[in-house]
């Protein structure tokens, strides 16, 4: 077996053996909005739950050049942003929304997607997602990068859960009827595959 210090490695070798090594990993489509009322949308795979009570989620922005992320400077200033799940049917729009765009563009405009108000947030969410979950920002860290901070690490407190109803019952979350995607590396994506159930000792 290969023994590696990170220390060792360049930032892009760490990159590639983290998003290779931890799979598959949750997709979130973020939507937020600027102080100039532009709506921002961007899909982060660094991404998932904190806690169940309260229920919150994280995502990690990374940073480029130690600049922000419209995504995370959005979510500082307003304090709002909406998570959405990305499943099958909606994996090819959000991916447009990747693009590199100026901040008075919005991606969700470039990816044809179909706003839609939230309830406790002045965020919209997009109609596509079978699964949005309104937040509020709860705590933020300026993490890595030596000189610089890599990221912003975004810990956010869910306020409205909204569940397309075919995929909920008894409380529960219907897996396949989500067809929830996952991140793997490179260009690459997963889809749910086979399930199977271990029983979890007492």
């Amino acid at each position: 077996m290969l023994s590696i210090d990170p220390a060792s490695l360049s930032e892009r070798d760490n990159y590639k053996f983290l998003i290779g090594s931890i799979i598959p990993r949750p997709i979130a489509f973020v939507t937020t909005i600027s102080k100039d009322g532009i709506v921002n949308g961007a899909p982060f795979s660094y991404f998932n739950i904190v806690s169940s009570n309260p229920p919150m989620v994280s995502l990690s922005i990374q940073r480029s050049g130690g600049n922000q992320k419209d995504t995370a400077r959005n979510i500082l200033e307003s304090g709002e942003f909406v998570v959405h799940i990305v499943d099958e049917h909606n994996d090819e729009k959000i991916n447009q929304t990747a693009a590199s765009l100026a901040p008075d563009q919005s991606e969700v405009e470039l990816a044809k997607l179909t706003l839609i108000d939230s309830v406790k947030l002045s965020v919209p969410g997009v109609k596509e997602a079978k699964i949005r979950m309104e937040c509020v920002l709860e705590q933020a860290l300026e993490l890595g990068g030596g000189e610089m901070p890599g990221c912003d690490f975004i810990i956010g407190k869910i306020i409205q859960f909204h569940i397309e109803e075919g995929i909920y019952e008894n409380g529960r979350i219907d897996p396949v009827g989500l067809a929830a995607v996952s991140r793997l590396a490179g260009n690459n994506y997963a889809k749910i595959g086979e399930i199977f159930e271990i029983e979890r000792p007492k």
